[in-house]
């Protein structure tokens, strides 16, 4: 099974994530009755901002406490919702990619170290 694929061996995580950010895109505009993703990007950057927080606390929590199952659903909504906060922005994930590509290869340490981070 190709590493990236969802498990079903048929479409890459590349593939999901771009339908997923096409979809956010796709409600910019929409009903906030009728589609939370529209009532996110609608109530602005501090709130996607905060669900991020809080996405991101319930994956270490199920991290901490609760396993593998809770981590795989929590670490999605953390992606979805990280993916709107990119779509607010203005970012496209191949942006994103880009600098996980520019990464690749350098240690931890060092890629810090070059943007003045300990």
């Amino acid at each position: 099974m190709n590493k990236a694929s969802n498990g079903a061996g048929k479409d890459t995580a590349s593939d999901i994530l771009a339908r997923l950010f096409e979809v956010i895109e796709s409600r910019r505009g929409g009903d906030p009755e009728s589609s939370y993703t529209a009532k996110l990007l609608a109530a602005g950057k501090p709130e996607i901002a905060r669900k991020v927080g809080e996405e991101a606390t319930e994956v270490l929590t199920a991290a901490l406490a609760e396993g593998r199952a809770e981590v795989i659903a929590e670490s999605a909504d953390l992606m979805y919702h990280l993916m709107v906060l990119w779509a607010a922005e203005g970012i496209q994930p191949g942006e994103v990619w880009a600098e996980l590509a520019r990464r690749e290869g350098i240690s931890g340490i060092e890629e810090k170290r070059s943007r003045g981070k300990s």
